[in-house]
């Protein structure tokens, strides 16, 4: 998810009206690499593997719960680097193996604007023969789909030789490894961009795009800016922190997890189920969760590992169906009568009561928690590390249901975060940002 000038692009393409029974990697011999490949009909592009069809129904997920997406009826996922720093490679495509699920295999290539240099020889080939060396020792395993050649490269960058060092990355890849296809990851989409690799990176097989709040133009712009191969959307979900509307004092207001479950419905009916022509599948962003402006903001699981409303989506859009037990909605949250996007104003040290009206589909007993966070200063850039704020002491006056009085902390900017659970292992948030005088 990540600020860019141009139009914002995340290409996850998921559910398609293929019906036709696909391959799972638990149908596989262990350790013999699988074959992938496109086929382009009329203009139709179709995911094969092992000679199956294969419509992505996939997520983005680096440290979060593997066994759960296939419980979800998702058949892959994908990651940003072959070494996440908790598991290795392997380990990451044997657990997806067991899962019977295919891995879209994140590739970490240097970014222009983290420092590196393209015009410098040395370093570019450098980093081919690392890259090449983490392609030979994962390529012959049964879960890998599809290598994905850096993450967002075009994100704030201004020299285009980073495009010739992507294609000679394929190159190599297509050299050592004749099974797998490969993409690199866009932040979102521009003319520019896509001439730029139509000119320079002729052997990707698949474009990848990275778009939240504008996915459903992503079709349309697709064709206007002259994409005439497949696609697939590997980041999209929440609305980014910088589509949002802000307070007063420059605090992005994120939305409730019932109005982004809704958001998520209708990014996905129409900016990845609309084109059933060059979208060959999707990855939902994030499989799990992270600290980025808030702890909220883009996981869709909370800290503790609850589900949370986009859960139920996904699994709406990979199933066809609602999952049994549902997650609680929220209908309205307010401090003193006052919406996130009407400024709240406090004094310190005096009481004020904030609300939240919760409907629940099974009429769930529900467990309310209350936290108030600083608002973040360790902001990143494009999805980089964030330091998750210290939670607030404060003092809580009354507690009932979706009620909560307390007093006001010390002057400053502030969130207020409310999560409502069901005991299922689901749970609606929503976070007021106010300020303290």
């Amino acid at each position: 998810m990540k600020i860019t000038p141009i139009i914002i692009v995340c290409l996850f393409c998921l559910f398609s009206c293929v019906k036709t029974p696909q391959i799972t990697t638990t149908q596989l011999p262990l350790e013999k690499p699988v074959k992938v490949t496109l086929t382009n009909t009329d203009g139709k592009f179709q995911l094969f593997v092992a000679g199956k069809p294969f419509y992505i129904k996939g997520a983005g997920l680096e440290f979060g719960n593997i066994a759960s997406v296939a419980k979800h009826n998702g058949n892959s996922f994908r990651t940003w680097r072959t070494e996440n720093g908790q598991k290795s490679g392997k380990e990451i495509l044997d657990e997806a193996y067991k899962n019977g699920l295919m891995v879209t295999m994140g590739i970490e290539v240097e970014r222009e604007r983290h420092g590196f240099d393209y015009n410098d020889t040395v370093a570019v080939k450098e980093q081919l023969e690392r890259i090449k060396t983490k392609v030979l020792d994962l390529k012959d395993h049964p879960a890998l789909m599809i290598w994905g050649i850096g993450n967002e490269l075009n994100l704030r960058y201004e020299n285009p030789k980073v495009w010739d060092a992507v294609n000679d990355i394929s190159k190599m890849i297509h050299e050592v490894d004749p099974n797998h296809l490969t993409t690199t990851m866009l932040a979102g989409i521009s003319k520019k961009e896509i001439a730029l690799i139509k000119e320079k990176c002729s052997d990707l097989d698949i474009l990848s795009v990275q778009m939240y709040g504008d996915l459903p133009n992503l079709p349309k712009l697709i064709r206007e800016y002259g994409w005439e191969g497949p696609y697939i959307v590997t980041e999209w979900g929440a609305t980014g922190h910088w589509e949002v509307p802000k307070t007063a004092w420059g605090a992005p207001i994120e939305e409730n997890s019932t109005l982004k479950a809704a958001n998520y419905l209708k990014r996905y009916k129409g900016g990845i189920e609309a084109d059933s022509l060059q979208c060959i599948g999707s990855y939902v962003f994030l499989w799990g969760n992270k600290q980025e402006r808030t702890p909220t903001w883009y996981g869709i699981y909370l800290e503790d590992g609850k589900e949370t409303e986009s859960v139920d989506v996904m699994h709406f859009v990979w199933n066809s169906k609602w999952p049994e037990n549902r997650t609680p909605q929220i209908v309205s949250y307010t401090i003193d009568g006052k919406t996130a996007y009407e400024n709240v104003v406090m004094e310190a040290e005096k009481l004020y009561t904030a609300s939240l009206k919760i409907s629940d589909f099974e009429n769930d007993p529900i467990n309310y928690t209350w936290e108030i966070l600083p608002e973040s200063v360790d902001l990143g850039d494009g999805g980089d590390h964030e330091e998750r704020p210290k939670s607030v002491n404060f003092e809580i006056v009354n507690q009932k249901d979706g009620e909560l009085t307390f007093k006001a902390p010390t002057a400053g900017m502030y969130r207020l975060f409310v999560y409502a659970d069901d005991g299922h292992g689901h749970a609606a948030t929503a976070n007021i940002p106010f300020k303290v005088n």
